[in-house]
């Protein structure tokens, strides 16, 4: 029978009604004639208290052990969610990530999928069993527990569902797509019906919470689709799938991210910090190398995300510690960024996305550029009105 996988998240997953919601979804898709393999995240808000409670021990909690921590809580998930299924005369059985075979590089908090190994979902599935897997986890090669980071449900989804050759692969969760800008911040975004996987993946990257950057790239070199839901008020989707370019320069979304950090390096080696960062877990982002060779004195500016950071002031202690007068830490800006297509061919959307933060007052501490986004670093305190007023200037103008 063909596969389908789907996800959901933790507001899909608050309490045991919605629990029994999902199950009713999955039976029905089940006895349509698919066989189905459902991804979990942790219930509601268990993730951020399992952090609170590492934290309200140790300022600084081990990596490993809050790996293992944190993945319980989609233990608890799975386990509901077959119960639930079993109630209703559909055979489950849920795996966390390692008996679910996603295997992961050593990197706790952060880690990265490196292979996925179905025999037992395989087997399973042979069964006419419905697999329901703990997202957000896998094991390393070292045979320890880790966690994906942020979003990582969706790239545990996404990653399997290129394993087994589905015929698609559906993320559910509290949002009916992917909109132009966060419907929460700009009450006029509109709902996109579909994207690319470049576009989406730009945008992940970008700091939207619609998906994780990592599921996105699994699903563009897979060819798999995905369907982007909302778990209890079906209707609108948004299907990212691959698509061809158009040739037309357009902006199509507006994305802005707060948690972040820009970091200005000078006098040292550059490889000398990346092996730093490295080592504890750190992915740059909008690295730019100013003048400089790699082993010798140099100066750079670079980007990274606090999002899987969990003990952010201790690693701020130790940069500056280590690197004293070389190294400069800003956490005072954001970044707005503009999504959409042949930016790299014509230079008229950065010229006028200037011109108006120039009528606007706003001065601009970095502009970075892809063929898919445009990314400008402002303060922190002005990104909801920067991104209002470019929303406005090329979605919805008057």
């Amino acid at each position: 029978m063909p596969v389908i996988v789907q996800k959901y998240g933790g507001s899909s997953m608050a309490d045991v009604d919605k629990i029994k919601k999902i199950a009713g979804m999955i039976a029905a898709v089940k006895k349509a004639g698919y066989d189905v393999v459902a991804v979990v995240s942790a219930m509601g808000k268990t993730t951020n208290q399992l952090i609170e409670s590492a934290k309200s021990l140790s300022p600084n909690p081990d990596k490993r052990e809050l790996d293992m921590l944190l993945s319980t809580g989609e233990r608890i998930s799975m386990a509901l969610l077959c119960i639930a299924l079993n109630e209703l005369g559909i055979k489950a059985i849920s795996l966390t990530g390692s008996q679910s075979g996603i295997i992961t590089n050593d990197r706790y908090n952060d880690a990265r999928v490196i292979e996925v190994r179905p025999f037992r979902v395989q087997d399973e599935l042979a069964k006419g069993q419905v697999v329901v897997i703990g997202g957000f986890q896998g094991v390393s090669y070292k045979r320890d527990i880790t966690t994906l980071g942020r979003g990582g449900s969706d790239t545990s989804a996404v990653a399997m569902a290129a394993a087994l050759n589905a015929e698609r692969c559906e993320i559910y969760s509290d949002v009916d797509g992917v909109y132009t800008a966060d419907p929460n911040l700009i009450k006029d975004a509109r709902h996109l019906p579909e994207l690319s996987f470049q576009q989406l993946q730009e945008m992940s990257e970008a700091g939207a919470k619609v998906l994780n950057a990592q599921a996105v790239q699994f699903a563009k070199e897979s060819k798999i689709a995905i369907y982007a839901r909302s778990t209890f008020q079906p209707g609108k989707e948004t299907i990212i799938r691959e698509a061809q370019p158009t040739g037309k320069t357009s902006v199509i979304g507006i994305v802005h991210e707060t948690d972040i950090v820009r970091i200005i390096y000078r006098g040292g080696s550059i490889k000398e910090i990346l092996n730093f960062l490295d080592r504890n877990n750190v992915s740059v982002k909008e690295l730019n190398i100013l003048q400089g060779k790699l082993n010798e004195e140099s100066r750079m500016s670079f980007v990274i995300s606090k999002n899987n950071i969990h003990s952010w002031e201790k690693l701020k202690e130790e940069l500056e510690l280590l690197f004293q007068d070389n190294i400069s830490i800003d956490d005072s800006l954001g970044a707005v960024s503009l999504i959409g297509e042949g930016f790299s061919r014509d230079n008229r959307i950065i010229s006028e996305t200037l011109d108006v933060l120039s009528e606007n007052n706003i001065d601009i501490y970095s502009l970075t550029t892809t063929s898919f986004r445009v990314s400008l670093l402002i303060k922190k305190e002005f990104i909801e009105r920067v991104a209002a007023v470019l929303h406005k200037y090329w979605i919805n103008p008057s």
